[in-house]
């Protein structure tokens, strides 16, 4: 017994299997997340080290090339690429494909560690990063306020900060700009000289007077207490009366003998303004299975309530750029673009199969095989990204090709006097492997897109498997639902033309009798022409691959899209 006799014999089955799946497809889809586009990886870390007032080849030859040669046995590494600038090297490691990245960042971590002691002691720790669609910032917003500068960047990093942190879904939270305090002790060199006091001993006693330690325990019968040495300096006043030495002859000698300690601000290396206007920037970055426009939408509320909180003193937060914004707008447009191509669809399966009965029983394969389809998505872990519901709206049309096939030689059976259930059956048998081969050629298609590696196989894997997930559902659509249909209720259609349907159907058919004709007279042209029909062909296809090399057709990894912002830098 083939599947469609037990579709048709057992229709509560059926109906039961597929009521199921579109109900998880349901709730599969209120579980997907928001996102502008599908999770991948870049096979490229970049490797950043500071070494502040070095000259360029300074930095190349006790910096760049130590960490080059550290690297350069790397498991997976393609290629490396390294630029020395003045005060900051940078190398780029490019990987092969299908590398793990995360393990890779790893091993390079090793072994740039096993090499820290070779590289100059004022040199910074180097800093290893990776790109990755998740440290693109959900939102970026300036902050201002009626404080001085420094209080204001010392109430978002000690107070807002952690708040917004604590939001679901947020994974970091960077601050940019600002100005940060900073308690900077000038000596005077000929001070030292005549209080007989070097520099480190000047070094020594700033650490000592910050040091903060446990120093043992005390236990007694009932209870046992902790001992902290805590010798932390509380103000600048009393940085100024710390006791660095003692004068030969008696007396102590003070941070203010020495020098001046000033309470300023530390060295700006990057300005944020929002509207013209000063300010602090915060990045707010999400979890790697975070959704988007979740994140945005809880950091947006906690926004309102802490300004709401330090409105005494005008606490603001100005968003420049909110990236749910785009992704909600990318997605909408696509969800219309979807129902525009159903209604379409519907309107053609109209036009010529003649009968809404029929046109309907083939609409069911759309959210029969759609809403599966995200139940799979769910448990592949993807989300919906311009990806995959471009993929949706690419394949309206293919869901409903079997149904048509299958639909149409059903038809054929009912016309040649058959009943419905029995047309059902031998109209589906009959034209079963061309149904087949109709799908098969769709999943043979994009199935290698989902196994391409690299970069590209990451961004088209989610597409091309959400294509094969729908296509591969609409087959067991057309295999079940569309002959159970008609078995129930399929009826042959009669067109009156006497009556307006009859004659608008009737008047469409006229059309495409005429077109087929006019087609016909062109074949007969050109089959009586080969030798001009092959020359045109072949300059066409020539013509069309030299556009590329002449210039008429550039090249981009993505094309240009327009997010209604002008570009900006952050650093």
């Amino acid at each position: 017994m083939s599947i469609t006799e037990v579709a048709i014999k057992r229709p509560l089955l059926v109906t039961t299997i597929f009521t199921v799946l579109i109900l998880f497809g349901v709730i599969s889809y209120q579980q997907l997340s928001y996102n502008l586009l599908p999770k991948f990886e870049a096979n490229v870390i970049s490797v950043s080290t500071v070494y502040r007032g070095a000259a360029a080849d300074e930095v190349e030859t006790n910096v760049t090339k130590k960490i080059e040669d550290a690297l350069s046995s790397l498991e997976g590494l393609d290629r490396l690429k390294s630029t020395s600038q003045e005060g900051v090297s940078s190398v780029i490691i490019q990987l092969k494909n299908g590398v793990d990245v995360n393990q890779a960042q790893q091993d390079a971590q090793r072994k740039i560690d096993q090499i820290l002691s070779q590289l100059p002691d004022d040199v910074d720790d180097p800093i290893l990063n990776k790109f990755s669609t998740d440290e693109l910032p959900v939102l970026r917003m300036g902050v201002t306020a009626k404080l001085a500068p420094t209080q204001l960047y010392d109430l978002i990093d000690e107070k807002l900060k952690p708040q917004l942190s604590n939001v679901a879904g947020v994974g970091q939270v960077n601050l940019v700009g600002g100005t940060e305090r900073e308690i900077q002790v000038n000596i005077d060199p000929a001070k030292l000289r005549a209080y007989g006091i070097s520099i480190g001993q000047v070094s020594q006693a700033v650490y000592n007077a910050n040091a903060s330690y446990p120093a043992g325990q005390i236990e007694t019968q009932q209870s046992q207490y902790s001992i902290h040495f805590d010798a932390t300096v509380q103000s600048v006043a009393k940085m100024r009366e710390l006791i660095v030495a003692r004068k030969p002859g008696g007396g102590d000698v003070l941070l203010k003998d020495l020098g001046e300690v000033v309470d300023g601000t530390a060295k700006v290396t990057a300005i944020n303004h929002i509207n013209g206007i000063p300010s602090v920037g915060l990045q707010v970055l999400k979890q790697s299975d975070a959704n988007a426009v979740d994140v945005s939408k809880l950091v947006k509320e906690r926004i309102a309530t802490l300004e709401k909180q330090y409105s005494s003193i005008g606490l603001k937060f100005n968003i420049a750029a909110d990236q749910s914004i785009y992704t909600l707008a990318s997605a909408t447009a696509v969800v219309d673009d979807l129902f525009l191509a159903v209604v379409i669809v519907s309107v053609v399966m109209l036009l010529f199969l003649h009968s809404f009965r029929s046109s309907l029983f083939v609409l069911v394969a759309v959210p029969s095989s759609i809403l599966p389809t995200f139940m799979l998505m769910y448990l592949s872990g993807f989300s919906l990204n311009l990806m995959t519901l471009m993929a949706l709206s690419l394949v309206v049309g293919i869901l409903v090709d079997d149904s048509i096939v299958i639909l149409e030689n059903i038809t054929r059976h009912m016309e040649m006097g058959k009943d419905r259930r029995q047309a059902a059956i031998d109209g589906r048998s009959e034209i079963g492997f061309t149904a087949l081969a109709i799908t098969l050629v769709d999943v043979v298609v994009f199935v290698p897109l989902a196994m391409t590696g690299g970069l590209i196989g990451n961004i088209l894997r989610e597409f091309a498997l959400v294509v094969v997930f729908s296509t591969l559902m609409s087959l067991m659509v057309s295999f079940t639902i569309t002959p159970l249909l008609v078995s129930r209720f399929g009826k042959l259609e009669h067109l009156n033309p006497k009556s307006l349907w009859g004659k608008i159907n009737i008047g469409f058919e006229r059309f495409i009798d005429r077109l087929i004709a006019y087609y016909g007279s062109v074949l007969k042209t050109a089959l009586s022409h080969k030798r001009w029909v092959f020359l045109v062909v072949i300059l066409l296809f020539v013509g069309s691959i030299a556009l590329v090399p002449a210039g008429f057709i550039g090249g981009a990894f993505m094309p240009a899209s327009d997010q209604a912002r002008l570009p900006f830098n952050w650093s």
